[in-house]
């Protein structure tokens, strides 16, 4: 999720995420280095060293946290996850239930860390962020590729030997999560957030396209790359989890629900069941966050009660080979 904006160092306030077109457009990330697993890179994979902040609100975060508990990192990468609604000087730490405060840099505000990185920094102040204690900056504050030195270069750290990136599958895991990203993992914003009607029916109807396919895909397989559990499965995950509860309504995306769909709700429940996935799921903040927030979308800032939604309930992706 993004906030507001910093323009050479200086806090803006700017929640305008779309052109006048009504189109959708996400805001390029900017730090963009990466942790190797000997160092080549400049920055060692080593435990303690690094500090991830996160919201538990945002999907994108969601992602990283996933797959940090997934890889048993939970002692080799620490955490500060942000309170769950997000202030007029964006992401805050805060004493909310689920929110731990920041025990490296003592920030009151995300945007702190940012400027610590880079006293003149322009762009969006955005979460998730892979924090270097030992150079004091920022690594890198993209998603997907957080995830991925978590799932490779931090391998040797590891508690368990989990590989979600596995060398047979992965072209078909880079092209997958290319393939969910822009209608799916992003379709939902490019709905919620379009300015003018063509621009929503645009995004809604090549979301549910989009989920109409991997329904079809996911009757003949467990997961979306065949009968292993990947990277792809966390990065659809995320979205499908918040789908029913926000998407549907606060984003406009209610054609279906993922409940009315039975491979995908099924397929959910099975991922949401395993342990790792469960301990990184917060439905308080993510709906605080969304519906408190977002005050163009939802200026009331009304938090709706339902849907009530059992993740719990029995799946049956059993009748499927698991490895």
């Amino acid at each position: 999720m993004a906030s507001g904006m910093m323009i050479e160092g200086k806090w803006t306030t700017d929640g305008n995420k779309s052109d006048p077109s009504g189109e959708f457009h996400e805001i390029p990330t900017t730090f963009r280095d990466r942790v190797s697993a000997d160092g080549s890179s400049g920055f060692k994979a080593e435990a303690g060293r690094y500090h991830l902040y996160v919201s538990l609100a945002c999907p994108w975060a969601h992602r990283t946290l996933i797959m940090r508990e997934l890889k048993g990192l939970n002692d080799a990468i620490s955490v500060s996850i942000v309170d769950p609604m997000m202030s007029d000087k964006g992401w805050m730490f805060s004493e909310a239930p689920g929110a731990i405060g920041d025990s490296v840099n003592h920030a009151q505000y995300l945007q702190d860390i940012y400027l610590k990185a880079d006293p003149k920094y322009t762009g969006r102040v955005t979460v998730p962020v892979l924090w270097d204690k030992q150079t004091q900056t920022i690594v890198n504050n993209e998603s997907r590729e957080i995830m991925r030195m978590f799932d490779v270069e931090f391998a040797t750290l590891s508690t368990c030997k989990i590989d979600l990136y596995p060398p047979d599958l992965q072209q078909k895991i880079d092209e997958t999560i290319d393939a969910i990203y822009m209608p799916i993992n992003a379709g939902v914003y490019r709905a919620g957030f379009a300015r003018e009607q063509a621009a929503y029916e645009d995004a809604v109807t090549e979301l549910f396209e989009n989920l109409d396919r991997w329904e079809a895909i996911l009757n003949k397989q467990r997961y979306l790359c065949g009968d292993r559990l990947t990277e792809a499965d966390i990065c659809m995950f995320t979205t499908l989890y918040r789908f029913d509860s926000v998407y549907y309504s606060h984003f406009k995306c209610n054609l279906r629900r993922i409940l009315d769909y039975p491979n995908l709700w099924n397929y959910l429940k099975d991922l949401y069941q395993l342990g790792e996935f469960k301990a990184t799921c917060n439905l308080d903040h993510i709906k605080r966050g969304y519906y408190m927030s977002m005050t163009e979308i939802n200026p009331n800032r009304i938090v709706p009660k339902g849907p009530i939604i059992d993740f719990d309930e029995r799946h049956d992706r059993d009748r499927f080979s698991k490895a």
